[in-house]
């Protein structure tokens, strides 16, 4: 959540450069980019040395004689000692930097163009100094920094590119419960937000022996992704590296041109592609304009994900609104595609507040398989209505800040009774949505429910229906009633009503009916009104 104090913060640093020299936004993005990243290398290599201390091995990050390169040393140095080490083109800290990846891959490729921007050394003193009072404990505070550093970039967001809420990622991430097995693929891989929320699952979901075991799968193979911005290619794999990915597969390509082949490699695809942009249409991928004969970038993006998964492999892709719904051939051949031709899940509506205050942009999470022969049934609709903060610009926290943060990777609600549970939901949806979705698609939900989700009697063990694993309101929620948050609706309704998608066209609303007085009361209530103004203009004259 980015605080006025992290803005101001932010905005001192920004202008240390500003006045310091340096006009080019880009440029500053990018250089405090690579001392964010020298700040975390030396966390990351403390966080290993507390850890040898009880038994685990690692290999450090710094040589013996790098250890001038260390954040922890560099911000104690000499003003011009410490700007010659950056300033330094051989044996500095930036051929340092390049060096950490392996000379073949990625990381070491997308890092070659890593520079110093040879600002003065008391510039370089003010940035150290603001940046190390900014506490970057939490991966959110790096996201929140991020965002609004990418706010400032001219022209950003023309492309509909704008950075994925954190915690919508980590719901996104807990629905699709990623495994190491899996080859993970964000196609508009942007700061890499749904890589390391993925690669920070797998770690919190699996024991050391297997995370060792899948070592050089982890590193080399599985989590790959798209971006044609050197800036995001470099923040990407700076990013993911700092995650324990040491040879993150970040292309440097237009992912919807003819120059991206990728096709039938991948398990899971996680993604917010650009919502607005377009794309000439001469250089688009031609197997792409065979699904959706569009230059629109949001349908290109989901023909591209089909064609990267192999069979078998799902995705969790943001969406506007529009893809929903839109009239024209290209927005309904990519739904028939995705739901007559593969297995449609899920449709998640978002308030548009979400991307607030860098866009109003209404959204939604579809969620589908790729089998390329059919299989939808029923599509699980869930009407988000609030994702635990306001929903204006300001985006304020409504619920407890702990709650908010770990609600995804433990049991947060674990201990709270209904009521307490049910005026949480009336301010933080998404505990509800990954308990509905991961019970629907779990064995327990054919014994509960219907084929339509109505709610079956049945007499059985609670443990045996899955009052272990999900919240009772779960268990006992009637699928079927479409005036709630939660539904389902039928694959042929769906092929009915022009494969629309909108949770408008199936949701019921009900009206409550307002009650008005007699006509005769209504007239008597505004005759004694006016016989009560006209005392009290009296009243008023008799003092003149």
């Amino acid at each position: 959540m980015i605080t006025g104090e992290l803005k101001s913060q932010i905005d001192q640093i920004w202008n240390t450069f500003w006045t310091g020299g340096e006009p080019n936004t880009i440029t500053i993005v990018e250089q405090l980019t690579y001392l964010i990243f020298i700040k975390d290398l030396d966390e990351r290599e403390i966080r290993n040395e507390l850890k040898a201390k009880r038994g685990f091995s690692y290999t450090p990050i710094f040589k013996e004689n790098q250890q001038n390169f260390r954040w922890k040393n560099l911000k104690e140095m000499d003003v011009n000692a410490r700007h010659q080490i950056f300033s330094n083109t051989v044996d500095g800290i930036f051929p340092f930097i390049r060096s950490l990846g392996k000379e073949t891959s990625m990381f070491a490729i997308h890092m070659k163009g890593a520079s110093f921007g040879n600002y003065k050394p008391s510039v370089l003193d003010q940035v150290i100094e603001k940046l190390d009072n900014i506490d970057m404990t939490h991966q959110d505070t790096k996201g929140d920094i991020y965002e609004y550093m990418l706010s400032k970039l001219e022209g950003g967001g023309t492309a509909g590119q704008f950075r994925t809420p954190r915690h919508i990622i980590k719901m996104m991430v807990e629905l699709m419960q990623p495994t190491l097995e899996d080859t993970i693929s964000d196609p508009s891989v942007g700061t890499a937000g749904f890589l390391v929320g993925a690669k920070e699952y797998i770690d919190k979901h699996n024991d050391i022996t297997l995370l060792d075991k899948y070592a050089d799968h982890i590193n080399r193979k599985m989590f790959n992704g798209t971006e044609f911005s050197s800036t995001m290619l470099r923040i990407a794999s700076m990013n993911l590296y700092l995650h324990g990915v040491e040879e993150p597969n970040i292309i440097d390509v237009d992912a919807v041109s003819k120059d991206n082949t990728v096709t039938n490699e991948h398990t899971l695809i996680l993604a917010n592609p650009p919502f607005k942009g377009t794309i000439d249409k001469e250089s688009i991928s031609p197997g792409l304009k065979n699904v959706t004969d569009t230059s629109k970038t949001e349908l290109l993006f989901l023909a591209l994900m089909l064609r990267q998964l192999k069979t078998g492999g799902r995705a969790a892709v943001i969406v506007p609104d529009g893809v929903l719904f839109g009239s024209g051939k290209a927005y309904k051949s990519i739904r028939e595609e995705i739901i007559a031709n593969n297995k449609l899940e899920a449709v998640i509506s978002m308030p548009s507040g979400v991307f607030k205050p860098y866009a109003g942009v209404s959204t939604a999470i579809i969620i589908f398989t790729k089998t390329g022969n059919g299989g939808t049934d029923n599509v699980w609709f869930y009407d988000m209505q609030a994702d635990g903060k306001s929903l204006d610009d300001k985006r304020a926290l409504l619920v407890d800040e702990d709650l908010f943060t770990s609600f995804s990777f433990g049991n947060a609600l674990e201990t709270m009774d209904l009521e307490a549970k049910q005026k949480l939901h009336s301010k933080f949806n998404l505990p509800q949505i990954i308990d509905h979705y991961r019970y629907y698609k779990s064995d327990f939900y054919k014994k509960m429910h219907s084929e339509n989700g109505a709610v079956l009697q049945v007499k059985d063990l609670p443990e045996n229906l899955g009052f272990n694993e999900f919240m009772p309101e779960t268990i006992t929620h009637d699928y079927s009633n479409r005036i709630s948050q939660s539904f389902l609706v039928p694959f042929k309704e769906i092929a009915d009503n022009d494969w629309d998608l909108s949770i408008n066209r199936y949701k019921e609303i009900v009206y409550k009916e307002v009650e008005y007085d007699e006509p005769i009361k209504i007239i008597s209530n505004i005759e004694s009104i006016n016989k009560e103004r006209l005392e009290l203009m009296n009243s008023l004259k008799s003092l003149i």
